[in-house]
């Protein structure tokens, strides 16, 4: 077959295999294999017997039948209405865009994406049809290809938004889509951070202290901070969502940081005097004392600023920040003075 009618990735030029298809489309490998064994829709001509070769129109036929599938055709239905639109098989007497009315479910449909990395939309057809699966395998392999902070700040957040946004848009319907996508991100960012060793974790100026302030439950944006600070082997203390006051406070004594990352994603979990009485913890002997630089991270900050305290607009705004802190040990960068 001649490269003027075989589907080639954009990104390497090189014909299109069956896992790069299904990241293209948002599914999985074993989707695609299903589909072909159960619905007849896959490759029409086969190398060798053996090995898969794409065509455009089955490459066709299989985006309309992940079209059919997102706005919640039943499979079956939607197998034959893809292969109508491709002339695979005569029109059944209706036109081929009924196909999708008939059998509507509640499934979210198309998320609205915008102008975004082609990962994002592979991962938002994913996750609007459930497939944990193939939302496990795109955000692993997003975390491989770009890191924890291109991944975070261009795959993940994009795809995060797009699904609020739905979710705002049809009451409370499409829900169950925001915590399986969530909860995917949280693992992948999880399984992206590596172990420190307790030796370079010792050798640093000491772990940064990440925590939602009390009444917070958002804490994926500083997961995502945790993990690209662990790949950049930095250390950190990660206290999850809605640390009590009391509890922060105890940490930071015992800790000694030398910055604490406080997020608020609502304004109304947001006080600035708690982050005050953090950044005027004081720790050492005598005439050598230290307080933590205190980074304000979230929405929930928006308006006058404390003095002396950031509030870094990206994670990697925040990283730039941290790292200063977490490498120095001692002086005015440990000190959470600024000048």
């Amino acid at each position: 077959m001649s490269r003027s009618t075989t589907p080639e990735d954009p990104t390497t030029g090189v014909p299109l295999t069956t896992g790069g298809l299904a990241r293209r489309l948002g599914v999985s490998p074993t989707t695609l294999r299903s589909w072909d064994r159960r619905y007849g829709i896959g490759p029409a001509v086969r190398a060798d017997g053996r090995h898969r070769r794409w065509t455009p129109r089955d490459v066709a036929m299989l985006e309309a039948m992940c079209r059919l599938t997102s706005s919640g055709v039943p499979p079956a239905e939607a197998a034959r209405a893809a292969k109508e639109m491709a002339g695979v098989l005569p029109a059944g007497g209706e036109e081929p865009e009924e196909a999708p009315r008939q059998g509507r479910s509640r499934a979210p449909g198309t998320l609205p994406l915008g102008d975004v990395r082609q990962e994002c939309r592979g991962l938002a057809r994913a996750a609007v049809r459930l497939d944990s699966p193939a939302v496990e395998e795109q955000l692993a392999a997003a975390v491989r290809q770009y890191g924890i902070t291109v991944a975070w700040q261009e795959v993940m957040v994009p795809t995060l938004h797009a699904v609020g946004r739905k979710w705002a848009s049809s009451g409370d319907r499409y829900v169950e889509v925001e915590h399986l996508l969530s909860w995917h991100v949280s693992t992948a960012l999880r399984r992206g951070t590596p172990h420190l060793s307790a030796q370079r974790d010792a050798s640093a100026a000491g772990p940064a202290v990440l925590a939602c302030v009390p009444g917070e439950q958002h804490t994926l944006p500083i997961e995502a901070l945790n993990a690209a600070l662990a790949e950049r082997r930095l250390p950190a203390r990660m206290f999850g969502a809605a640390v009590p006051a009391e509890a922060l406070a105890a940490a930071v004594q015992r800790l000694g940081p030398p910055a604490v990352v406080l997020w608020a994603q609502a304004r109304s979990t947001a006080s600035l005097a708690l982050a005050r009485h953090v950044a005027g913890t004081q720790w050492g002997v005598k005439g050598a004392r230290r307080r933590p630089l205190v980074v304000l991270g979230g929405p929930g900050w928006s308006g006058p600023q404390a003095r002396g305290m950031h509030r870094p607009p990206t994670l990697r705004d925040a990283l730039d920040v941290l790292s200063d802190v977490l490498t120095v040990p001692g002086g005015d960068e440990a000190s959470g003075e600024r000048p």
